[in-house]
């Protein structure tokens, strides 16, 4: 336990993408816990992409910024609820320490095996949402082919992850690099991948499915969105995660696609937000722990060491430097 707490705060509102100097760190003392709360002290920190969404003004400036975390109780005023030396998860991130009440912290489950950081990534809310998403919004059947947006990111490793153990045929990506997209036919196990810069998207997903697709898992929006509409067959699904490609470019075009086809292929578009899911973290565990534990399950995760890379880390996600989840390590 150091003496000395440190704190990141948003410092004004960006323009495009973000900067190193739209963010300040803050030096104060640790501190100490109120009746009822304790003190955690950080171990892993996860930056998101609906942080950049957030930035134009869900955060409040000049205030520490919330984000996932888990860490370790260090001191406490209720050790029944709170006991010391306890693993935890909370959304008081951004700071080396935190101090939590009994409801805003949940205590992790001890799954042997099964690596500390897994808690943010494949079983934390990017795995949560590739979960909901296959299994609740596109209620994904044996046999169905997918293409994934943003494929080679937290939420589209897992997707790919997930859908081959949950029975998936044909499984498309798309990312941003040809190294990507080598990582997703050579480690996640699609079967075909583009890389979006080298051709219309629409002639790239034509390519790698020529027969068409059932489900669209979509994390980016734009061209990606209007080129699945046209290849899905008849009641595909349009699962929306979000919409990425506009998160710095706010003046970006809509997609543009033939609306008749929605009604005409009788497909259904749905988005979600994980928060709403919550109910469903029990199940994940069961889905995933055992995979894990098998070795049928790997993760994907870029880890950047120690607290004051976490805004060089977002930067880094904001602008496709990541493969899988991106977590900051203490």
């Amino acid at each position: 336990m150091t003496d000395t707490a440190l704190t990141v705060h948003q410092t004004s509102r960006p323009t495009g993408f973000p900067t190193p100097d739209h963010f300040r760190f803050i030096d104060a003392p640790v501190p100490d816990p109120s009746p009822g709360t304790a003190v955690v002290e950080n171990l892993y920190w996860s930056v998101d992409p609906y942080h950049r969404e957030m930035m134009d003004g869900d955060f409040e400036l000049n205030a520490p910024l919330e984000g996932r975390a888990l860490g370790r109780i260090i001191a406490t005023r209720d050790p029944v609820a709170l006991p010391e030396g306890e693993i935890v998860f909370h959304r008081k991130g951004w700071r080396t320490h935190a101090v939590v009440a009994p409801e805003e912290i949940r205590r992790l489950p001890r799954h042997e095996g099964v690596p500390l950081s897994a808690y943010l990534s494949i079983l934390g809310g990017t795995g949560l949402t590739a979960y909901v998403g296959l299994t609740r919004v596109a209620r994904l059947r044996e046999g169905d082919d997918v293409f994934v947006s943003a494929a080679a990111g937290g939420v589209g490793t897992a997707t790919g992850r997930f859908a081959r153990l949950l029975g998936a045929g044909r499984l498309v990506g798309s990312a941003g690099s040809p190294a990507k997209v080598r990582y997703l036919t050579e480690q996640v196990g699609y079967d075909a991948a583009f890389d979006y810069h080298t051709a219309p998207v629409t002639d790239l997903l034509a390519k790698a499915a020529p027969t068409g697709i059932d489900v669209f898992v979509d994390n980016v929006g734009g061209d990606h969105l209007a080129a699945a509409i046209g290849a899905l067959r008849g009641r595909g699904r349009v699962v929306r995660i979000g919409t990425v490609g506009q998160y710095n470019t706010p003046d970006a075009p809509p997609a543009v696609f033939n609306h008749a086809d929605v009604v005409e292929k009788s497909l259904r578009v749905e988005g979600f937000l994980v928060s709403d899911y919550r109910d469903v973290q029990e199940e994940l565990y069961e889905f995933a722990v055992p995979h894990l534990q098998s070795g049928a399950l790997a993760l994907d995760e870029t880890v950047v060491e120690g607290f004051e890379g976490i805004v060089e880390a977002f930067l880094l996600m904001l602008r496709g430097g990541n493969t899988g989840k991106i977590l900051v390590r203490a």
